[in-house]
């Protein structure tokens, strides 16, 4: 890791609601938090706390020296594709492994709340 650059995970229970448009993407009472140098706090949430039926998966993939190799999906809300609006790591690295598989959005792309208060 760079000098310096650190990430922390937390299993939270704050109750974390992402909206697009008018339209709940994923509401939950069990993100994990990950704080990450440089970076705002990043909500992980659970796939089942996800309306995955609204995300289709796209060919994008990005590595992160911290975290591993990410997979990318778009949602269809209101009759238009957001692009790569969703990502997760189904397989981090082990100093990430508390993030496999959840899923995260972009905060400044979705309506973000954490315990009713705006992100």
């Amino acid at each position: 890791m760079a000098t310096g650059h650190t990430i922390t995970t937390t299993q939270g229970n704050a109750h974390v609601v992402v909206t697009l448009g008018g339209t709940k993407l994923a509401e939950s009472d069990r993100p994990v938090l990950l704080d990450e140098t440089g970076l705002p706090t990043r909500y992980y949430l659970p796939a089942a706390d996800v309306r995955t039926d609204l995300l289709q998966p796209t060919d994008t993939h990005t590595t992160c020296p911290f975290k591993g190799e990410a997979s990318y999906w778009s949602a269809a809300v209101g009759g238009e594709v957001h692009e790569d609006l969703v990502w997760s790591y189904p397989d981090p690295i082990p100093q990430a492994a508390e993030i496999a598989g959840l899923l995260c959005f972009y905060p400044d792309r979705v309506e973000l709340t954490v315990d009713g208060e705006p992100r």
